[in-house]
């Protein structure tokens, strides 16, 4: 019976330390200790029911130890990763920081990190600029001439505008601006041609950089090439589309013109029309006359003998009018 018990004793004592052993990272304390960081065993528990990995903290907190970073404690690191925030990152960029002399403290560093920019890469930027090609930008000269140009901008990650800054998008179009602004105001694309430099001192000027989470160091033009006359285009656009108006506004002048010529051969045609009806009155009123005495007979004749005068004056001037034709 003693024995059972000493047995299921040794069993309870083994199944504790498993649990314990499994439960608190006895190595890592082990390892805090022969690097001089001062870890309680309690931390460690701590961490476990906190859900938070104990390898990433201690060895992150061994690591800025070594550094010399006195302002990175456990409780920043946890507080840190609890938050979201990518503890080994912060801590490589800390100490990346720190020998390269950039001023850089914990609380920033985290702050741009929970940003969801790369620290580390921002702080290797400050120190080996980075370099951003713009794609192919195209301008018109103020002779109507289009020039590509492509430049390469060097900029160095600003830690102070990390955090709110613009990223490298604004850059680009601030500086196809700036490009296109420098050729619209060259007068002829030759000036452009024979100083590109011109192109880069001006768009550099401008102080493109504002707001944004990078210092630009230097612009330069990699390509200018010429491309389409563009002026010399327009102008033969708007050549044909004053001549496509002139059109407009011709058939316009035709049609009214059509419109008029039908309407006086129907304004004729109804005066012959009054004209015939007129005539046919004629000789019923030559009659009431005559029966009225109003006039004799020899005024008759002699208005008989006018309209037939009349009538061969009008032959013989048609006769003459067909003769011209006929020669023509």
């Amino acid at each position: 019976m003693t024995l059972f018990w000493g047995f299921l004793i040794l069993v309870l004592v083994l199944i504790f330390l498993g649990v314990f052993f499994s439960f608190v990272p006895l190595g890592l304390w082990i390892s805090a200790l022969a690097a001089g960081v001062s870890i309680k065993v309690t931390d460690l528990i701590g961490m476990r029911l906190r859900r938070v990995p104990p390898g990433v903290i201690i060895n992150s907190l061994i690591k800025a130890h070594k550094a010399g970073l006195s302002e990175v404690t456990l409780d920043k690191l946890e507080a840190h990763y609890l938050a979201g925030g990518n503890v080994d990152r912060v801590v490589n960029a800390l100490i990346a920081a720190q020998r390269a002399g950039i001023p850089l403290t914990f609380e920033k560093a985290a702050a741009i990190d929970l940003a969801g920019r790369d620290v580390l890469e921002a702080v290797q930027m400050s120190v080996n600029p980075k370099v951003i090609e713009t794609p192919v930008v195209a301008a018109v000269a103020k002779d109507g001439i289009e020039l590509k140009a492509k430049a390469r901008v060097t900029v160095r990650a600003n830690i102070e505008r990390l955090v709110g800054g613009a990223g490298e998008a604004t850059i680009i179009a601030r500086v196809g601006e700036g490009i296109v602004t420098t050729i619209g105001s060259s007068e002829s694309y030759k000036e452009v041609l024979e100083n590109p430099d011109s192109i880069s001192k001006t768009v550099l000027a401008k102080g493109l950089d504002a707001g944004t989470a990078f210092e630009i160091v230097s612009i330069d033009i990699a390509d200018v090439d010429v491309g389409n006359n563009v002026g010399a285009r327009l102008k033969m656009d708007q050549a044909e589309a004053d001549m496509r108006i002139a059109q407009a506004q011709a058939e316009s002048r035709r049609a009214l013109a059509i419109a008029r010529e039908q309407e006086m051969k129907a304004l004729t045609q109804e005066m012959r029309a009054r004209l015939i009806e007129a005539e046919k009155e004629v000789p019923l009123a030559v009659a009431e006359a005559l029966r009225a005495g109003k006039i004799g007979v020899l005024d008759y004749y002699t208005l008989k003998n006018i309209i037939a005068d009349t009538a061969m004056r009008e032959a013989i001037s048609k006769l003459g009018q067909s003769k011209e034709e006929g020669k023509d």
